[in-house]
């Protein structure tokens, strides 16, 4: 059968979905936006259709409350709209580490239809999966119906993301532009964060970096460094920036020399046109991607997440506020305990020391510290205290590899905004956290 015989329309890929099916879509900008943008037109002839998604991109109409009915939304990371749409009853969170995601989900329930984007194919007849392979070949492989949109605006890209068109059971031809993320200004606070990060970083070194004021104020900081490495979850427009001011060269790892790896590129035009046909750059799964045992396999690994919140132990909550979901776990703990699994390599959590919060009681907004004696009640351990290494606010870095309860506390606390550090250590002192001699 040859690819324009497998050429299908809008409306014939919807009418494949039925009720009581279930549907996954690919991560971020592999999120087939054709389908997404319209599968609420079938809401009227549907019922529990249940669609599992990560780092929705899509409009979100079909996340309206009118179709709550028709739709069940599960996701792997709660985007603004997932948090937004909540409150309406068919939206659900998928705990996960991210490089477990994919197959855990499939022990649970196998998808009816995965619906993705890839780049045209090649003379051979290839396709590349594009900007993610997160949990997307999983699926591909374990899905009844395979549906792409292929779209000249998609990057081909290479790792194991290359997929015969043979071996895909419908295509739409799509010509939409890549989603992408507006660019994050590093603030005042975000660039003393990456200042104090990037003091820690070596020539030689691999990373792992996030999206955000922090992490893009830590590759700024970074441009004087020469021969860095890439191994991350999420390819940033940041390190396409490092790449070109050859502060990032890859000569150094141990893993996959001279490659850039990632699971998913997400962000501006600029990546996307560095990632299309670049064989430097290479696309894996995520299952391999943040195992942990395979990040530790890069000497000199460093990872930088960030966090909401940190307590006087050393837990970390990256993902949600009190016991409302904001975000996700992701890649944190992989990448985390993946770093200390490495020869000399290291863990950042970085978070601003405070937050303007809303008083429950007065309504107005006040300013509170994110570094408290303990976690808002019912919130997420992201990640625990057991493999939590270094924390970092603007006022510096608390060191708690291999320390005891009370270092951590003082740490802590020495790095928490200077209006609250009297208030933490007399909590601290009135919950039996610490004692004085």
């Amino acid at each position: 059968m040859s690819y324009k015989e497998k050429v299908i329309s809008l409306e014939q890929a919807l009418a494949m979905i039925q009720s009581d099916m279930n549907v996954v879509t690919g991560l971020g900008a592999g999120e087939a936006q054709l389908i997404m943008n319209n599968i609420h037109t079938i809401a009227d002839r549907v019922k529990n259709v249940t669609i599992t998604n990560c780092l929705s991109m899509a409009s979100g109409e079909f996340l309206k409350e009118e179709y709550v009915d028709a739709f069940n939304i599960d996701g792997w990371f709660f985007s603004p709209p997932l948090r937004r749409a909540f409150k309406n009853g068919n939206v659900s969170f998928i705990p996960n580490h991210l490089h477990l995601a994919g197959w855990k989900r499939l022990d649970h329930v196998k998808p009816d239809i995965f619906v993705g984007t890839a780049s045209m194919p090649d003379e051979h007849g290839f396709i590349s999966l594009s900007t993610s392979n997160t949990y997307e070949s999983q699926m591909i492989e374990n899905a009844g119906i395979v549906i792409l949109e292929i779209n000249p605006n998609y990057p081909r890209t290479f790792g194991d993301v290359e997929i015969h068109y043979s071996d895909i059971d419908y295509f739409i031809e799509a010509d939409y532009k890549v989603p992408s993320l507006p660019d994050t200004v590093p603030n005042e606070k975000d660039l003393k964060i990456g200042a104090y990060i990037a003091d820690l970083i070596h020539d030689g070194d691999t990373l792992q970096l996030g999206i955000g004021g922090i992490p893009n104020a830590v590759a700024s900081a970074l441009k004087g460094k020469k021969d860095l490495g890439i191994h991350t979850e999420m390819m940033t427009s940041g390190m396409v920036e490092l790449i070109e001011c050859g502060a990032v060269t890859g000569k150094k790892k141990t893993l996959h020399k001279g490659k850039h790896v990632a699971t998913f590129a997400l962000g501006n035009q600029k990546l996307y046109d560095f990632i299309n046909n670049n064989p430097s750059v290479m696309i894996l799964n995520g299952k391999y991607v943040n195992d942990p045992a395979v990040i530790g396999l890069n000497d000199n690994m460093v990872s930088i997440n960030t966090a909401l919140e940190v307590d006087l132990t050393g837990q970390v909550c990256s993902e949600s506020i009190g016991h409302i979901q904001f975000s996700g776990t992701g890649g944190q703990s992989d990448t985390a305990v993946g770093a200390q699994n490495a020869k000399n390599g290291r863990s950042f959590i970085a978070l601003y020391s405070t937050a303007m919060v809303k008083n429950p009681v007065t309504g107005e907004r006040e300013e509170k510290s994110k570094i408290v004696p303990f976690l808002k009640p019912g919130a997420i351990v992201t990640l625990s205290r057991n493999d939590v290494d270094m924390v970092v606010t603007e006022y510096g870095i608390a060191h708690l590899r291999g320390t005891n309860v009370r270092e951590r506390i003082e740490r802590l606390i020495a790095i928490a905004h200077p209006d609250f550090r009297d208030e933490i250590l007399k909590e601290a002192h009135e919950l039996g956290l610490i004692f004085d001699k």
